[in-house]
Order: structure tokens, then C-alpha cells, then sequence
């Protein structure tokens, strides 16, 4: 079973950094892209980050430049690095894998970010 699970989230003043982890333990042969998304408390989950099977990568505008998406193949592991960390980083951090084809995508659980100032 694909199943995102994620971990790496934690307490960090302003400035500081994290970096998310995001293990799918089973990858399908029709795995099109991994993504990060974020919903902080009353706020809609945004997409954060997104790279695909073929290395593509994308970011919402308010990251580019502080956060990292990349894969690490032999441990089957996606990460997030997250450098110069805001207040309005602060939110559940979830992995997201979309397969080919499909309408909805396998979500993890998420993680907690919380950025102080």
C-alpha cells in the first residue's frame, strides 16, 4: 500500500530551519509526483512544493528560495528543507503522492511546524 509517512516537524524560532521527511515504503511504478502541503489553523491547505518522477520542481511563491524539495531514492524518502523559517510557515505539514491517472492522491498524516517570532 502507498502510504506517506511523514516526520521531521517541530518547534523552531524565526530564521531557524527544518527539514521534513516523507517515507513511501511501497513507490508504484505509476508514481507521478510527490508533493508538500501545508494548512495552518482557519487557512485552506496550500501546495508547497511539488517534484515530480522526472525531477521537475515547483514551489509556491512565498518559499522560493528558502525551501528545498528533493528525493532520496535508496531510502525511498522525499524531503523538504526548509531554511529562514517565518511565522507564516507555522501550520500540518502533509506528503502527498498522485499517481497517473488517478483523481485523488494518497495523503499522510502530517506533521506540526511551528515557527516563532
Amino acid at each position: 500500500q502507498v502510504q506517506p509517512v511523514e516526520s521531521g516537524g517541530g518547534l523552531v524560532q524565526a530564521g531557524g530551519s527544518l527539514r521534513l521527511s516523507c517515507v513511501v515504503s511501497i513507490i508504484p511504478f505509476d508514481l507521478h509526483s510527490i508533493a508538500w502541503h501545508r494548512q495552518a489553523p482557519g487557512n485552506e491547505r496550500e501546495l508547497v512544493a511539488q517534484i515530480t518522477e522526472a525531477g521537475t520542481t515547483t514551489y509556491v511563491d512565498s518559499v522560493k528560495g528558502r525551501f528545498t524539495i528533493s528525493k532520496d531514492s535508496t531510502k525511498k524518502t522525499w524531503l523538504l528543507q526548509m531554511n529562514r523559517l517565518k511565522p507564516e510557515d507555522t501550520g500540518v505539514y502533509y506528503c502527498a503522492a498522485r499517481i497517473w491517472g488517478s483523481i485523488e492522491d494518497i495523503w499522510g498524516q502530517g506533521t506540526q511546524v511551528t515557527v516563532s517570532s
